[in-house]
């Protein structure tokens, strides 16, 4: 298991509209200018990562994540600036490089990329890609990007960008490699792929027990050893929510959880969430809700099952305000974070 001196937790929002006080919600504007307010909040607080996602869609704010992440750059001295994900099949892994290496240089080798496929969609009739090409863009781009990450000149061509040849994009990283990773909704080519590229894991886990994500673990430990690629530490990311009253937490989470993923199942065919469904997930399954002490000790466990080197709690999920969501923040560095670790060096000892 993971030495508890080496764990590492991280916070990722979607960048969910802000609530306000009287029921109704604030400006995307507004929800950005919280994001950097927490980012900074979480620098404070000790915790290692801020991880920001993309979309394109009302519900969500932010549609470039690295202009945020720049904004809490140059307000923070020491915690770690990620996408949650970068939706590299409807970019182009020129710029992705490009923004990437900026902010790396604005915060002084802090910068790491997170990249997927994307679970939501809307991006890709934005830019003009087909989504009949949704794994040969991903595959084709991912390959670029690695090249273009060896910060040399590339000569390069594929099927859904323009060629190559002798190219070289600017700036440079100070420190050689950026720091990158690959979000995995569970799927086994996805894990495969990230073994080969010797990129980081993060699975997304936002339903059911996660101890059935094991054997997706197992299967990238032997990829990676098959590619000659070291074993690195693992990261899951799930929803949650966390107040100082048990009960309270449960209700804000499930009124906020429940809308956001209501919302999104209206378009992927979803049946509405259950109050029953709910209760489940924060008990056994992948919701890591209420108090501190219950939320310690079901990441504890989550960490300790599948063998992780990194927990990164989803919050924000539904229209929250920021008073809720600046709370969560603080009771999960001052008080969850230490004692997970505390848990999990009592089961060593």
């Amino acid at each position: 298991m993971t030495n508890v001196d080496d764990l590492q937790f991280g916070l990722e929002t979607f960048g969910d509209i802000l609530g306000d006080d009287n029921g109704g919600t604030l400006s995307g504007a507004a929800s950005i200018r919280q994001i950097v307010k927490e980012g900074i909040l979480a620098d404070k607080l000790g915790i290692d990562v801020i991880g920001i996602g993309e979309h394109h869609r009302p519900d969500y704010s932010v549609s470039s994540p690295e202009t945020v992440l720049a904004a809490i750059a140059t307000a923070t001295d020491k915690i770690k600036l990620a996408t949650a994900v970068t939706v590299l099949s409807s970019d182009d892994p020129v710029r992705v490089y490009e923004r990437f290496a900026t902010l790396d240089a604005l915060s002084n080798g802090r910068a790491q990329v997170m990249l997927g496929r994307g679970s939501f969609t809307e991006s890709f009739p934005l830019f003009g890609y087909d989504l009949k090409n949704y794994d040969d863009l991903f595959e084709e781009k991912l390959d670029l990007y690695e090249q273009l990450r060896q910060e040399k000149p590339v000569t390069w061509s594929g099927n859904f960008r323009a060629s190559l040849k002798d190219a070289d994009v600017f700036p440079k990283t100070e420190h050689g490699l950026l720091d990158t990773y690959i979000g995995i909704g569970g799927s086994p080519e996805s894990i495969i792929r990230t073994a080969r590229y010797g990129y980081k894991v993060v699975l997304a886990i936002i339903g059911g027990q996660a101890d059935r994500f094991a054997p997706y673990i197992k299967l990238y430990k032997q990829a990676a050893e098959k590619y000659n690629n070291p074993v690195l530490p693992i990261t899951v990311h799930s929803h949650g929510f966390i107040a100082d009253d048990e009960n309270e937490a449960i209700e804000v989470a499930f009124k906020n959880i429940k809308a956001n993923f209501d919302r999104i199942g209206q378009t992927r065919g979803w049946a509405p969430m259950s109050r029953e469904q709910f209760d489940g997930e924060t008990k056994t399954g992948s919701f890591y809700v209420g108090d501190p002490e219950t939320v310690a000790k079901r990441i504890a466990r989550t960490i300790k099952v599948l063998d992780l080197g990194r927990f990164d709690l989803v919050y924000g999920a539904g229209n929250q305000t920021a008073a809720q969501r600046e709370r969560m923040i603080e009771l999960y560095g001052s008080k969850v974070i230490p004692r997970v670790k505390e848990i999990l060096a009592e089961e060593q000892a």
